[in-house]
């Protein structure tokens, strides 16, 4: 331990680059950098191992700043340490295309592990980092081989512990026993509103060592580097337990607004910018400067991380030669390539082939390609037996300790906790050796909303298993029937919606899941049984949209999605028998996917000449853009047995025809009729 005047520089050198980049963008928070920039100063200069020049390396310790919009103090770090990001760069905070977003965004910038601002979010993202990294390590690591030995650290502050996600999260981690998870606290007391007395007044301390964890208090994070260090020291100590460090520190130290909400979202005045840098012993008529024995020290430690590093492939190598077909899917892993021929055990369905629920279906391709995709961790938010999420062998993921379960176990139980499932998948995505499934009810997907829009703004593999999709699922009624919710996740985007109609649909539902290495995906189910369609195949699902039900004399086209396409299918039927009118079906399991084929293809399943008329149980909101027409539900549901929900709301043969009939006379003398496809924004796609 001991401290130098060249520590104290280094300190008041992130300060103040956060100063003058918030100055200069005339936006930004830099209360949050300079009074955490001691406790940054210690934990990444005596603890972390990261090598810069390779910020993918697996065995890195990661740091989440989940106070994200504190952000400059982290990009400060990732400079200083020499990341592939510039002083330039740091002076385009916040300006267009910059890679120094306003809030941290892992896409954007060498060394953001994972995309932060959503208050309590980089919380419950460490969280799944620190279960990925168990994981990890007790798959792989051997005798003599501590392959996966990292920590996770991530930085929180009194908006992140007033959030609900933080919270659950907390007491999973508390649950799960992750040593290898060290939160650091800010403590200090000030949040927009001004001082947390008016709204947050509750024993922080408390409530985590309730959750289960480790916790310490270092009173004066301002001045007390050895102290910092200890407590660091101890938590690294403490491996039954994550660890929890209440700090205390002065927002904005430094500035004449110090202590106060004022420096919390809004730049120093041009005065107090000057006087900040006097106080620190810094030319006030400068900005952006980095002493060279800064810099020095910084990349002295850098070094020592690059050496970890390529003593650490070494390692590898050698762990390869004895261990040689665990060392083969670990590198396998690390490229985000799948196992040859894994698809290969897709189920495949042909007509003849009993009615199953989708959610069962569902079941089936886990059942068949869990030990073909090894990285695969599935779960459910205590909904197990009703998502069928979990394999017949499968091994929870639990403290061996417990007796229920072991830290190589795939599955995750995840308690009544949807929103902190999703974000700690987010984080178990980005730690780059698992592909994560989740598992609750569609309607309740919406309860983790905040955690979904990041997975699509971070580019995360994360697959949601969300059954019990609709009015299908009858008794529980409309406060378990979602109506808006596929509607709401088809708009996100880099987000991918399946609503798969039968067994190959739901094959291929799971393939482009797993082959999409960049994007999200849910997979809305049925609680009800579906038939398994003529004309559909993994092949053809595949597109996101296809003609199930062809007939080149049709007079319409019935566009459905799920349980709704086979009740299309017997509307086809009815209007053929009763009316003497021809129609064809499309099924169109993803939307999002659909829209990435070729325009010609499109416009082969959804044509000009005739009109289409969408038919999904729920919202039609969007449904414009595939059909000239929409029967839909723009109300909350009922409850009852579902065939006779359906048929209240006449999602019935004769129901859609009833609709078919009137689409084709309303549309019979607009001449040309032209595909929905084609109205004018839509050629530009």
């Amino acid at each position: 331990m001991g401290y130098s005047e060249v520590d104290q520089k280094c300190i008041n050198t992130i300060r103040l680059l956060a100063v003058d980049a918030t100055f200069a963008a005339n936006s930004g928070h830099p209360g949050a950098p300079m009074g955490m920039a001691p406790v940054a100063h210690v934990l990444f200069n005596k603890f972390m191992t990261f090598n810069p020049k390779n910020p993918g390396w697996v065995n890195r310790d990661r740091f989440v700043l989940s106070n994200g919009h504190g952000c400059m103090l982290q990009y400060a770090l990732i400079h200083l340490f020499g990341y592939a990001l510039s002083i330039d760069d740091l002076k385009k905070f916040r300006q267009v295309d910059s890679i120094c977003p306003g809030h941290p965004e892992a896409h954007d910038t060498p060394g953001i592990e994972v995309t932060t601002g959503p208050l309590g979010q980089g919380f419950s993202n460490a969280v799944g980092l620190a279960i990925a990294q168990a994981h990890t390590a007790a798959v792989f690591n051997k005798p003599g081989f501590e392959l996966i030995t990292n920590h996770t650290y991530t930085f929180f502050g009194d908006g992140c512990a007033m959030e609900g996600v933080s919270s659950e999260a907390a007491s999973m981690a508390g649950h799960l026993q992750l040593g290898n998870l060290i939160a650091i606290y800010d403590d200090n007391h000030i949040s927009i509103d001004g001082d947390t007395k008016c709204a947050f007044t509750e024993d922080v301390s408390k409530r985590f060592e309730a959750y289960g964890w480790h916790v310490q208090w270092v009173k004066d994070g301002d001045h007390d580097l050895e102290g910092i260090e200890k407590a660091i020291a101890e938590a690294k100590k403490v491996t039954d337990k994550p660890s929890m460090i209440r700090l205390t520190t002065t927002i904005g130290f430094g500035s004449k607004l110090q202590g106060t909400g004022g420096v919390h979202g809004n730049p120093l005045k041009e005065e107090d910018c000057k006087q900040v840098k006097e106080k620190f012993g810094f030319d006030p008529n400068q900005s952006f400067v980095v002493p060279q024995e800064v810099y020095d020290m910084y990349h002295k430690h850098a070094s020592e991380g690059a050496a970890a590093e390529q003593e650490w492939n070494q390692l590898l190598e050698k762990y390869c030669g004895e261990h040689k077909d665990l060392g083969a899917d670990l590198k396998r892993r690390l490229t985000g390539k799948l196992p040859e021929g894994w698809q290969n055990k897709l189920p495949v369905y042909k007509p003849s082939d009993k009615a199953i629920a989708s959610r069962k279906l569902s079941e089936a391709v886990l059942e068949a390609i869990h030990e073909a995709v090894p990285e695969l961790m599935s779960g459910s938010a205590d909904l197990t037996g009703s998502n069928n999420t979990r394999w017949k062998d499968a091994v929870d993921f639990q403290p061996p300790n417990t007796g229920i379960g072991e830290w190589s176990g795939r599955y995750m139980r995840y308690g009544v906790r949807e929103h902190a499932m999703g974000a700690a998948m987010n984080g178990m995505a980005a730690y780059g050796t698992v592909i994560p499934a989740g598992g609750t009810f569609l309607n309740f997907v919406s309860y983790a909303a905040g955690a979904v829009r990041l997975s699509a703004l971070s580019h995360q593999r994360v697959i949601w298993i969300a059954t019990h999709d609709s009015i299908g699922l009858g008794e529980d009624g409309p406060t378990h029937q979602p109506i808006e919710t596929l509607a709401h996740f088809r708009a996100l985007p880099n987000c991918m919606v399946w609503r798969p109609a039968d067994g190959n649909e739901t094959s291929a539902a799971y393939y482009v899941a797993l082959t999409s290495t960049q994007t999200p995906s849910i997979i809305a189910l049925t609680r009800q049984n579906l038939p398994q369609l003529e004309g559909s195949t993994i092949e053809n699902a595949i597109k996101g949209g296809y003609v199930a039900l062809e007939n080149k004399e049709a007079k319409i086209t019935l566009v459905s999605t799920g349980s709704e396409v086979s009740i299309c299918y017997e509307a086809v039927k009815y209007l053929d028998e009763k009316h003497g009118v021809k129609a064809r079906v499309v099924s169109m399991p993803c939307v999002e996917v659909f829209d990435t084929q070729s325009k010609e293809y499109r416009l082969s399943v959804i044509p000009d000449g005739i009109p289409a008329l969408s038919v999904e149980v729920m919202s039609t909101l969007g449904w414009e853009k595939y059909s000239h027409e929409q029967f839909g539900l723009n109300r909350f549901g009922a409850s009852g047995p579902y065939k006779e929900v359906y048929a209240k709301f006449e999602f019935t043969p004769e129901g859609i025809s009833k609709r078919a009939q009137a689409t084709i006379e309303f549309y019979k003398d607009v001449k040309p009729l032209r595909s929905p496809l084609n109205r004018a924004f839509q050629q530009l796609i």
